[in-house]
């Protein structure tokens, strides 16, 4: 085919994942190792996970219950009876030299998710999802008196190679898509949605480091082969050559690999020559892909049944599982029981501790007052200092009393806001110390109307302005009563008095 033909093709990208999941479980999925990531580097091992001659592994019944929930969440089918397998390649983490994981048993099947994007609903087939046993983790290291930290560089820039083995054998459950995405961006929303949906199952913690690592398939073909639902036929994929993008960590890295991988196939193919069927790496600090090898086929990994583990039996098990209320499902609670726009819902359902804050919260107070102080002022003020509520968990209970005290009128809520909030958040006080020091009470009584008439008496441009029709010179003598009051009254009591107070 000629460059000039090639240039005349519409052309379409087809993605599938690979998403590798760490299960949030005390210990690891063979053995009683514990899956702590702050020990000290190769303390959390034992002859099992270092693969040492005749250790034999048993699978840990906690790893099981957090897919059979994962598998529910995603309305996968559950066999009655699943198997592990053999998976044999050779890699430095690996100790063992192959790794347990399933093969033609897995746990979870022919499940789905639906996510929003641009607006529309999408849905994206989940092919299966098994467990398997995480690698140990590498660093490539130079030279140098730094830190170990600062010389961590890339393996062309390395001296030497250090492998801690303390995540080897931690629980992993590999979810694989059908290739059902057709834009980069599809698949970072996807992502974030399947992240929101394991920690709200409670399996997943976003915060430890390598928690979810992304594999991608990506294939070129031609528009035409794509039909109006975005399906395409097997034969057409089979014939297409893909490459597979490894070392994905976030879901802006996903969407911006893939974004560069359609690009580079679309040049290639637009220019007359072939894309060839490889394996890549993910470069973060270029944003780019680099061949890495050429890539395995099944048959390459050479799966046998592992004879160590019996096959598993899940039936009448499984039915036992109960997973919590979902966030779609919540998010759709929230607007019929706390009468909540969409956007207030979403926001307060982003992640399972953000809407159980709220519930409880909105339990005590008025529903709208605590969407409003959770959804804008909370998290707000937290997306500012780029924290989440993951950093002030342990605070909670400080913006609940700071909540109590806006709703019981103790304090302003511009007051709360500005200066308490912002107080706790910057120097880490706590709201009541912060109140007496800046003397945040609110002013009522005599202290309020003495400022009003003040301010009438100070002001008289205003007043006139005020009995010739405009309203807005109202707004004016109110904040010169906040002023004089150190904004602690109560801006619609100060609006009343002044307005009784002109017109009597």
């Amino acid at each position: 085919m000629t460059a000039q033909a090639a240039e005349s093709r519409d052309l379409a990208v087809v993605i599938g994942l690979e998403v590798h999941v760490q299960l949030e479980t005390d210990t690891k999925i063979f053995c009683g190792c514990s899956t702590d990531p702050a020990e000290e580097p190769n303390t959390n091992t034992c002859p099992v996970c270092l693969g040492l001659p005749g250790a034999l592994p048993v699978l840990n019944e906690g790893a099981v219950e957090a897919a059979v929930k994962v598998g529910k969440a995603i309305d996968a089918s559950i066999p009655e009876e699943t198997a592990f397998h053999r998976k044999n390649y050779y890699y430095p983490d690996l100790p063992k030299n192959f790794q347990i994981t399933q093969y033609d048993a897995p746990i979870c099947q022919d499940g789905v998710l639906e996510f929003g994007h641009e607006g529309q609903r999408r849905s994206v087939g989940i092919r299966r999802a098994h467990l398997e046993e995480d690698p140990g983790s590498i660093k490539h290291v130079r030279e140098g008196t730094e830190s170990l930290e600062a010389r961590t560089c890339s393996i062309d820039r390395a001296d030497y190679t250090l492998i801690d083995y303390n995540r080897a054998g931690t629980p992993l459950m590999e979810i694989v898509t059908e290739p059902d995405f057709r834009d980069p961006a599809e698949v970072r929303a996807f992502l974030e949605k399947l992240e929101e949906v394991l920690e709200y199952l409670g399996v997943f913690d976003p915060a430890r480091d390598g928690s979810l690592r992304i594999d991608a398939n990506l294939s070129v073909v031609d528009a035409d082969d794509v039909d109006e639902d975005g399906a395409i036929d097997e034969d057409v994929l089979e014939a297409a050559n893909r490459t597979e993008v490894k070392n994905i960590s976030s879901h802006k890295g996903a969407e911006q690999a893939l974004s560069f991988e359609a690009s580079r196939q679309r040049k290639l193919i637009e220019s007359g020559r072939s894309v060839e069927q490889e394996t890549r790496h993910f470069n973060e600090t270029h944003g780019n892909t680099v061949a890495m090898r050429s890539k395995e086929e099944e048959k390459d990994y050479r799966y046998f049944r592992e004879a160590d583990l019996p096959p598993l039996q899940v039936s009448g098990w499984k039915d036992e599982i109960e997973i919590p209320e979902l966030p779609d499902a919540r998010r759709e609670r929230f607007r019929g029981e706390y009468d909540l726009s969409a956007e207030a819902a979403s926001k307060l359902t982003s992640t399972k501790q953000v809407a159980d804050f709220y519930e409880r919260l909105a339990s005590e107070y008025e529903a709208d007052l605590v969407a409003t102080w959770v959804a804008d002022n909370l998290l707000g003020e937290l997306n500012y200092r780029d924290m989440d509520v993951t950093d002030i968990e342990d605070r909670l209970e400080e913006v609940a009393t700071l909540v109590g005290l806006v709703a019981d009128g103790e304090i302003t809520a511009k007051n709360a806001r500005e200066t308490v909030l912002r107080g706790m958040l910057d120097d880490g006080d706590d709201p009541e110390t912060i109140v007496d020091r800046e003397g945040l009470g609110k002013t009522s009584g005599d202290a309020v109307q003495d400022a009003v008439e003040e301010a009438i008496e100070e002001n008289p441009d205003a007043v006139e302005d005020y009995h010739s029709g405009e309203d807005g010179a109202i707004n004016f003598l109110v904040g010169q009563v906040m002023q004089k009051t150190g904004g602690s009254a109560d801006p619609g009591e100060v609006n009343g008095l002044l307005r009784e107070q002109l017109e009597g």
